[in-house]
């Protein structure tokens, strides 16, 4: 040992040589590889495990989901109107069009015959209602007429009692020149044997008594015809004078009577009804009241558009209106449009095939009125309600897109109760079986052009049953009550459903 010290000594300072490791061999390089990718593809799942995991564990704990849920939508029928001719056919099937394109064309010539046929049927009945009126104001000048006949016949009247009164006193007039007469008569005659009167004057007062007897006659004779003119006897009763008439003449009058009549005839043919019961002057009051402030060709203008042949001719006249915008309808129906937006299915109609009124020509089903359908288990509806948002994963697009929607509605009746044979459990084989109630799911960012749906396809609905719901009756499960008619009373309202 001290020769070893020795040595080193005298040779000095030297390195202390270890001998190499031994390289590893090709089986650890591979164990360590193998070892360093288990350990990475473990962070790797674990990193992806805890990506899907986390947010699904969230979306299990605060959603409801189904998937048993389906898209559906609104399909519009077309039909035509009339029946024709296929002359063209615009579309073909899923090709998409708008409210208003034109889808099939009918042969228009019959239609625009009938069309044609229409108007001059209206223009004719337009040129009877002038012909109408026309004949109504012929009518119209005669009642007026006949009405100042009626008022004539009863002045008449009463001109010819004025006229008996005063021949009655022209009677009375005469009578007393008569008495005198006769007393001057008298008095020539006493005298005369006397010689205090001439012959001459004796003559003259006998030839006055004689003219003054004569003009008694005259006067009364007057005063008969008068009377026989105004219907009255001639002598009139014990007790009754020559001047006294029944105060009621002028409405009892022939003369009256017959103008009357006449007025009653022409007037009925006006559509004015009068009965023969009234008297004329009642008859004329009556008339004077239908005229609006007294104004008398006012009347007469109304009497002229409510005159029976006119109405007649005014309604022979609306039904050629309503035969001509009839016909014309069914020329404008000769084009088939597209009452909806949608995509064109199920067309089955062909250039020259002849259809009849109401049939099927093809179907629209529409882009826009889209939604889904959710059946939920009845045990997951106590926590939904109307405006719950909805995540909606459909089969066609996968995750990649997930579409959003809101509750709207609950379905009344589950789908065995509206299944075409529903189920029998009064039998006593009773067997509980879970049902599902269609719960619908309207569309908040629905775009056709960008992701549109197809009626039928399958969804995954997951709603958020715990946050807040929104919009349109939020937080109820009956809608509520719609009226049917603007001026309805006010809606009913409905006490929300507790389940």
């Amino acid at each position: 040992m001290e020769e070893a010290t020795s040595a080193d000594s005298a040779s000095g300072s030297r390195e202390v040589v270890t001998p190499p490791r031994p390289a590893p061999s090709d089986d650890q390089r591979k164990k360590r590889r193998r070892r360093a990718l288990k350990v990475g593809a473990a962070i790797v799942a674990l990193v992806v495990a805890l990506y899907f995991a986390i947010p699904a564990a969230i979306r299990a704990f605060n959603t409801i989901s189904t998937d048993d849920a389906y898209v559906n939508g609104h399909v519009t029928f077309v039909a035509s109107r009339v029946a024709g001719q296929v002359t063209r056919v615009m579309v073909e099937d899923n090709n998409t069009v708008h409210k208003g394109d034109l889808l099939v064309e009918l042969d228009k010539k019959p239609y625009q015959v009938q069309v044609e046929v229409k108007q001059a049927a209206l223009e004719r009945a337009q040129a009877d209602l002038s012909a109408a009126k026309a004949l109504a104001r012929g009518k119209l000048a005669l009642a007026r007429s006949r009405r100042w006949e009626l008022q004539r016949a009863m002045e008449d009247v009463h001109n010819q009692v004025a006229l008996l009164v005063a021949r009655v006193a022209e009677l009375k007039s005469k009578k007393a020149v008569l008495t005198r007469a006769q007393a001057d008569f008298d008095r020539a005659r006493r005298l005369v044997a006397a010689g205090a009167v001439s012959r001459q004057e004796y003559d003259r007062r006998k030839e006055a008594l004689s003219v003054a007897e004569a003009q008694v006659k005259v006067a009364l004779e007057n005063v008969y015809q008068i009377r026989a003119a105004l219907g009255l006897p001639a002598i009139p009763a014990k007790g009754e004078s020559l001047a006294q008439v029944p105060p009621d003449l002028d409405q009892t009058f022939s003369s009256v009577l017959q103008a009357q009549a006449a007025l009653i005839q022409t007037a009925a043919q006006l559509g004015i009804v009068h009965s023969f019961e009234e008297t004329p002057k009642q008859m004329l009051d009556e008339f004077m009241k239908r005229a609006p402030h007294g104004d008398i060709d006012l009347l007469f203008g109304q009497l002229v558009d409510q005159a029976p042949e006119v109405k007649q001719a005014e309604a022979k006249v609306q039904q050629a209106e309503s035969d001509l915008a009839q016909a014309q309808l069914n020329l404008g129906y000769c084009d088939v449009v597209a009452e909806i937006d949608g995509v064109i299915t199920r067309r089955n109609v062909n250039p020259g095939n002849n259809v009849e009124a109401g049939q099927g020509l093809m179907a629209i089903r529409s882009l826009r009125e889209i939604w889904v359908d959710a059946n939920f288990k009845e045990t997951q509806l106590s926590g939904l309600r109307i405006g719950q948002r909805a995540d909606l994963y459909v089969d066609m697009y996968g995750e990649r897109h997930v579409f959003k929607g809101r509750i709207s509605g609950f379905t009344m009746g589950t789908g065995s109760t509206l299944a075409l044979l529903p189920a029998q459990n009064a039998t006593g084989n009773f067997v509980k079986v879970v049902q599902r109630l269609p719960v619908r799911i309207e569309l908040t960012d629905y775009d056709p052009k960008k992701d549109p749906l197809f009626v039928g396809l399958s969804v995954v609905a997951y709603v958020y049953y715990k946050e807040p719901p929104t919009g349109p009756n939020a937080g109820k499960i009956l809608q509520p009550y719609v009226p049917t008619a603007p001026a309805a009373a006010a809606p009913v309202r409905h006490e929300e459903v507790k389940l």
